[in-house]
């Protein structure tokens, strides 16, 4: 039977919409910054202070045969060795434009979600930065099997690494810090590493940790934690920007290695947020933020005693 009746639209074309929009604003996540903790501004510069700022460096006197002294016999003289690095600063900045209309018509602050979200895109820059200065250090390590591993003195990696991080490796950076390079630990008697994800995964899945931790430590796995080993303490890193998990195609991830004196900061301006005067008779709108300033690895050598800092990872 026919239907006697038909059905017609009331708006015949175009796209249906409803307006209606949630109150909640929900943010892409971010990742951590985690390197900017570790430095720290040099005293005594800033405003009017010039473009950059001249680090001082006092290489150590070397150990004598003896110091002993007979009773006729002059007092031996050494020869102080001073050295300096500079840090020049830069200009670091971005913005976000808007109109007076979005805030008009709109139902959300825009000046407020514009200015969190450049708080974080400056958080994670300045963060980004400072891995970079880290990873400007002479020494690289790669793994040549999952037990051992080479120092490179150069500032490059000489080879891909073969195998992730794992406890034997830190063993070997460990002691290299500690016995050949005489790094200070940054805090108490530890060096601190600065780990990446997968870097991570490799120290917590390799047995050797698995057993150290059964007795030291059993929740450690539980918690996602390394822990204190070797005397080192570690933070993981999820800013691939400043750490990466995906070298040699995904097989190992990057780590820091520091103790002392690591890297410097070099502060004219600190990055902070400005709005724009208002431009076409207040329409045009736009927020910022703005710093001066730079980061520096304070030792860049690979010398005994004066190195500070060890990059893991991979020439590929």
């Amino acid at each position: 039977m026919g239907a006697s009746f038909s059905w017609t639209f009331d708006q015949p074309t175009g796209v249906y919409k409803n307006h209606a929009m949630s109150s909640a604003l929900r943010k892409q996540a971010l990742a951590e910054a985690k390197f900017m903790q570790f430095v720290k501004p040099e005293a005594g510069y800033g405003k009017k202070k010039g473009e950059s700022i001249t680090i001082t460096r006092i290489a150590k006197l070397s150990e004598p045969t003896s110091g002993r002294l007979s009773e006729q016999q002059k007092i031996g003289e050494d020869t102080l060795t001073i050295s300096t690095v500079a840090i020049t600063v830069t200009e670091w900045g971005r913005s976000v434009p808007y109109n007076s209309l979005t805030e008009d018509l709109g139902s959300i602050n825009v000046e407020s979600v514009v200015q969190q979200a450049l708080r974080d895109q400056m958080k994670l820059v300045m963060d980004s930065a400072a891995a970079a200065a880290f990873k400007t250090c002479q020494i690289k390590a790669n793994s040549t099997s999952a037990t051992a591993l080479t120092f490179a003195t150069a500032a490059v990696f000489n080879a891909a690494s073969s195998s992730n991080l794992k406890v034997a490796h830190l063993e070997l950076i460990r002691d290299y810090m500690f016995s050949t390079l005489h790094v200070p630990a940054y805090e108490a008697d530890d060096y601190m590493c600065l780990i990446s994800t997968k870097a991570k995964r490799g120290v917590i899945s390799d047995p050797d940790w698995e057993n150290w931790h059964q007795y030291t430590d059993p929740t450690a796995k539980y918690n996602g934690e390394i822990g204190r080993l070797e005397n080192i303490r570690f933070i993981e890193v999820n800013n691939a920007n400043a750490l990466s998990s995906s070298r040699n195609g995904g097989t190992v991830g990057e780590a820091i290695f520091f103790g002392a004196d690591g890297v410097a900061m070099a502060v004219v301006q600190d990055p902070e947020l400005r709005a724009a005067i208002p431009g076409d008779f207040g329409r045009a709108k736009a927020v910022a933020w703005y710093g001066i300033l730079e980061f520096g690895i304070i030792w860049d050598t690979a010398n005994d005693g004066e190195a500070r800092v060890i990059h893991f990872g991979s020439l590929t």
